[in-house]
């Protein structure tokens, strides 16, 4: 291994308060292995990177939602701390565009690529890397902006479904939101949907072509390129596995040479003039064989170190030899190592065995960070476990109580036919017998069986002899014990029984508030019609 400058300390920066970052751990170990003097910026309390041999010291990082002026301020905190120069390593994308930050303050005291000012936030902006493509001639999904939730619907028709979701500036989702970076959309009401979170997010909805995920399409790049535009320390590698599976982190990589893509990252990083570390997610389209990029982040993968060479260069290690005027090594890829993850991957992890194999946390010089983790995680799934359990749980809730609530009205609505095909049968009779009466009964010829046929209350509407199942009424209400008396006798037409409009809503649609027919208004006649019986 080309031996690093132990002068010179170096001071590793994640604001992201995720405990599993194993490339924090990563690049812990790199430099740390090197002799470099590592600092650690990070929420490392509880966090099994903290329990590594290679941590010098650690810092409190800045807050949640920290501005890039207040990641300066720690910064500042920390160069004094230190009290000379040190390499700066951002971990994280908030991190790495605090640094590059168009306008933003310079990092006194640390020793960063000469990169142009604002082009980090560019190439991490989902929406700004399409129009890059394009200029560059660099194949990208078709991706559109809609500006409504109607724009939203008709490019998922346009574009095809499924169709991938993306928010241009994933690093301003909000925690705690059910929000991701990335989602496949299967229809235009959830394209609709998404767009309307849209003030959660922070930041516009990209829609894109879908290219689906599968064997051999799944593929990244990680380098280092210095000051003369040269990539350093990486090289071109295969997904094997992931999590979330098909659209998540890397969880089995393998190191596979490409010239093709890699002539594709030259031709990017030298039209833009990017310099220092990258990390590109690209997706093989098995129709045209192209290979088209989906996201540049402007640090570190948390999979960096499968590209560790025979030189021992990995992109960390070429970044503090660069910045301290050392000579790079020449390239000396080894293809086919596999790196694995194996709290995501465990059954790879034992499959996988000898020295082109590399653990994310488990290493016999560094025995610490790989014993914390099971704890931690076991705890983390747990967790995850009993909070999947809890939705469930609710959901068959909700499911019982909406079945009976269907059950309950399905009964009642039962009874109220019932109800009122009585009330109907003894207000036809009435009817039939007083020339211009409000009801007109129907008897079936020569089936005697006195039944009402059709019944037109006051309001005009259907009477009670036609059934409506969606009108829905309930079981109880003031008069209903001398409502049930009276049709025990036969005697319906007490308005004083009927129940009030207010209590008996329908489910499915609002009615008229006017009383059925067999609920007739009060009046004089009816009154006196009642007494009579």
């Amino acid at each position: 291994m080309h031996r690093l400058d132990d002068r010179v300390p170096a001071v590793l920066l994640r604001v992201d308060r995720n405990p599993f970052h194993h490339g924090t751990l990563g690049a812990v170990r790199s430099l740390g292995r090197a002799g470099v003097e590592v600092h650690l910026v990070a929420d490392s309390e509880g966090s099994p990177v903290g329990r590594s041999r290679f941590v010098s010291q650690t810092h409190p990082p800045p807050p949640p939602g920290a501005s890039a002026a207040d990641i300066a301020a720690v910064l500042r905190q920390v160069a004094a701390r230190v009290s000379r120069p040190a390499v700066l390593v951002p971990l994280d994308d908030v991190s790495a565009l605090a640094v590059n930050a168009p306008g933003g303050e310079p990092c006194a005291g640390f020793l960063l690529p000469r990169q142009p000012r604002g082009l980090a936030e560019r190439v991490a902006d989902k929406a700004e890397l399409a129009s890059v493509c394009e200029r560059v001639g660099v194949p990208h999904p078709v991706t559109l902006m809609p500006q409504s939730p109607a724009q939203a619907a008709a490019a998922a028709w346009q574009l095809g479904l499924p169709l991938v979701a993306k928010w241009s500036r994933p690093w301003l989702i909000p925690a705690g939101r059910g929000l991701r970076s990335t989602v496949v959309v299967r229809s235009a009401r959830e394209a609709e949907a998404l767009y309307l979170r849209t003030p959660e997010a922070g930041s516009p909805l990209l829609l894109q072509t879908y290219l689906p995920p599968g064997p051999d399409r799944d593929w990244f790049f990680h380098g280092y390129v210095d000051g003369a535009g040269a990539t350093h320390g990486g090289g071109a590698g295969r997904k094997h596995g992931a999590w979330p599976r098909g659209a998540g982190l890397t969880t089995v990589g393998r190191w596979t040479p490409d010239a093709r893509l890699e002539a594709l990252v030259g031709r990017l990083t030298h039209a833009l003039g990017y310099r220092g570390i990258l990390d590109l997610d690209f997706r093989r389209d098995d129709t045209t064989g192209r290979y088209h990029l989906l996201d540049f982040n402007p640090r570190p993968g948390a999979q960096f170190r499968l590209f560790e060479d025979a030189a021992g260069l990995d992109v960390v290690r070429a970044l503090h030899l660069d910045l301290t005027n050392r000579p790079l090594p020449a390239p000396a890829p080894l293809p086919d190592r596999v790196f694995v993850v194996e709290n995501y991957a465990p059954l790879r992890a034992l499959r996988h065995r000898g020295p082109d194999r590399e653990l994310a946390w488990h290493a016999p010089d560094d025995r610490a960070p790989g014993r914390a983790l099971w704890g931690l995680w076991a705890r983390h799934v747990s967790l995850r476990l009993a909070q999947l359990a809890g939705r469930v749980l609710r959901v068959r809730a909700l499911t019982r109580r909406a079945t009976a609530i269907a059950a309950d009205a399905s009964v009642t609505t039962a009874a109220y036919t019932a109800a009122a095909d009585a009330g109907a049968t003894g207000a036809g009779a009435t009817g039939a017998r007083a020339a211009g009466a409000r009801a007109t009964g129907a008897r079936a010829a020569g089936a005697g069986a006195g039944t009402a046929g059709a019944v037109t209350g006051p309001a005009g509407g259907a009477g009670a002899g036609s059934r409506d199942p969606a009108l829905v009424r309930p079981r109880s209400w003031p008069g209903a014990d001398r409502l049930r008396a009276r049709l025990r006798a036969g005697r319906t037409s007490d308005p004083a029984t009927a129940p009030p409009s207010s209590l008996a809503p329908s489910p499915v649609s609002v009615r008229p508030t006017a009383p059925p027919a067999c609920f007739p208004a009060r009046g004089a006649t009816d009154d006196e019609r009642a007494s009579s019986r």
